[in-house]
């Protein structure tokens, strides 16, 4: 089969590989029908998160299963499927709480690899839900969004406690805020304020429903959201990029008693144990546990109730993924989608 690898920082190629398999009787292997290029594989693509050899890249999918592992009950062959970045078990106390994304079994998909012709989804009963009927080509691009950045949206937005009478901020304009965006105005934040400087991403949010647009980053953006706010600053903040300067503008932009949730993966992010303890804010985030969610938003695509498959810009074939990694990393997409 065909499938992307990483060999160093901005050499991604597509080579053949071995076929996914069934390895464990929980295991099931899909076909995959789209996959992605995720703002998470820019780190290593960057050379800011070391790259050990050759690796599989993807962790984002939709597929139709093609065979299953002798301990799987719930997932049939010829199902259509889309599935978490993490596999779970689904039934773990953790898992039980909501917070599949640490189950105790987990198995980061990332290390598997979907941005391939096929791939092996351990803990398939607890990972993947089935898709009802035959999803049309716009759907399927909306159910791709839903196994990762969809999902992460949403759990950002339920950290922060989006709902009526909340102003929301976003910081970060990538494929995660404005997904974020979407949560939030779906959940029924009345002010939702987007940090972005790039014109196509602004009208982009503000058709998933943000209210304001502040360009300034940093001081100058935190005094924006202040002055927006008439000094208090808003309610949530949500944290999508994963860098010092994206937490610390988060938290100054909270107000006192208000919400951070942080979805972006965290790289050089130190905190003043002063400055947090005097900012009197609640922090909530980390991996999402898409799979809580993933059964309510394949109901809100499939009924048309929400279409998140707006944040891809870009579709590229399988083999020219190098040329999507190039177009993300030069912000020339937000999200490009990988087709077979």
């Amino acid at each position: 089969m065909r499938g992307v690898v990483m060999y160093a920082p901005g050499d991604v190629r597509v080579e053949d590989v071995p076929d996914a398999t069934i390895i464990e009787p929980t295991d099931a292997v899909i076909r995959v029908s789209a996959t992605c290029i995720c703002g998470s594989d820019l780190w290593p693509y960057r050379g800011l998160q070391q790259v050990r050899g050759p690796s599989p890249m993807g962790h984002e999918y939709i597929g139709v299963v093609e065979q299953i592992g002798g301990a799987v009950r719930d997932i049939k062959v010829g199902d259509s499927v889309v599935g978490s970045f993490v596999a779970s078990d689904n039934t773990c106390e953790i898992c039980r709480a909501g917070y599949q994304s640490r189950c105790i079994h987990q198995v980061m998909i990332g290390s598997i690899g979907t941005q391939a012709e096929l791939a092996r989804i351990p803990l398939a009963d607890g990972t993947l839900v089935p898709v009802p009927g035959e999803p049309t080509e716009a759907q399927k691009v909306s159910l791709l969004a839903a196994s990762d950045v969809l999902g992460t949206g949403w759990f950002a937005a339920v950290a922060v406690e989006a709902g009526p009478g909340k102003t929301v901020a976003v910081v970060g304009d990538g494929a995660v805020g404005l997904l974020a965006i979407l949560a939030a105005k779906r959940l029924g934040a009345e002010r939702i304020i987007a940090m972005s400087r790039h014109a196509d991403r602004q009208a982009l949010a503000k058709t998933f429903g943000a209210t304001d647009i502040v360009e300034e980053r940093g001081a100058d953006g935190v005094a924006a959201i202040k002055e927006l706010t008439g000094g208090y600053g808003a309610h949530s903040v949500i944290e999508a990029v994963g860098t010092q300067e994206a937490m610390l503008q988060a938290i100054g932009a909270t107000r006192p008693g208000g919400h951070i949730g942080y979805v972006g993966v965290s790289h050089g992010v130190e905190l003043s144990g002063a400055d947090l303890f005097f900012a009197t804010v609640h922090l909530h985030g980390g991996p999402a546990p898409v799979r809580r969610f993933l059964p309510m938003l394949v109901d809100l695509i499939m009924t048309g109730e929400i279409n998140p498959g707006a944040v891809f810009d870009m579709t590229l074939p399988l083999d020219r993924a190098d040329d999507g990694y190039r177009a993300m990393d030069e912000r020339r997409a937000i999200k490009v989608l990988l087709t077979m």
